[in-house]
């Protein structure tokens, strides 16, 4: 069991510390990011039970349907809600990339106990695995997620860019899912998706910094801790 723990662990938060220590200003409180991390693993039990109920009434169950709304939307929609209403609104929230780490502590914590599901019932075999695709592309949903909240959070365009915020992230997962649908090929497709995930969000982790750093140049001092 402990094996199974370190195993299911360790992925997220090293993801998690990485994109932590990416802020080129001022750090998030770490009780903060824990906070919200801890709320993306709790999520996972509700979110369960839904997908569990669609199941058994036989809704959304077609490959499609399953992978852009029963997945996709949906758990992007419930870590969405969280990174609003818990970090969002909350005064430490004060630069662009602060999206990037509210929203990718909620999605590894989201994925890290999906992660434990996981190896408990089928083994720590397939740790290296879930750390570089399930995990990770978690991870990457949840960077495209925070980019547009950030976004929001400094712009007058705050609902457009809250509405990009969900339908970013639930597009890239419904892809991912699909993708994984695609039998013998699946790797085949997956991989190009990744590098993909990746370069986008190395993309928007430079964006944020980039326009922290014109908004400093053009507000006055004064008003940034505003």
């Amino acid at each position: 069991m402990l094996s199974v723990i370190s195993a299911a662990l360790a992925p997220g938060l090293a993801l998690l510390c990485y994109f932590y220590l990416r802020d080129q200003y001022e750090s998030e409180p770490v009780g903060m990011v824990l906070k919200t991390f801890i709320y993306g693993a709790l999520l996972v039990f509700p979110v369960m039970m839904i997908q569990f109920a669609f199941e058994t009434e036989s809704v959304w169950q077609g490959t499609l349907a399953q992978s852009f709304v029963v997945n996709g939307l949906l758990e992007e929609f419930v870590k969405w809600f969280v990174v609003i209403y818990s970090a969002y609104h909350h005064s430490v929230f004060n630069e662009r990339y602060d999206g990037i780490v509210y929203a990718t502590a909620v999605s590894l914590g989201f994925a890290t106990v999906e992660n434990f599901f996981y190896l408990y019932a089928y083994g720590i075999d397939y740790a290296l695995y879930r750390a570089l695709l399930p995990v990770s592309s978690h991870a990457l949903f949840g960077v495209s997620m925070g980019y547009y909240i950030g976004k929001a959070k400094f712009s007058t365009k705050k609902k457009t860019f809250l509405f990009y915020a969900l339908m970013s992230a639930a597009l890239l997962h419904g892809f991912y899912d699909f993708m994984l649908s695609a039998q013998k090929a699946w790797l085949y497709v997956l991989i190009p998706f990744m590098v993909y995930l990746w370069w986008s969000a190395l993309k928007k982790v430079k964006l944020s910094h980039l326009h922290q750093q014109d908004w400093m140049r053009t507000v006055p001092a004064s008003k940034q801790k505003s």
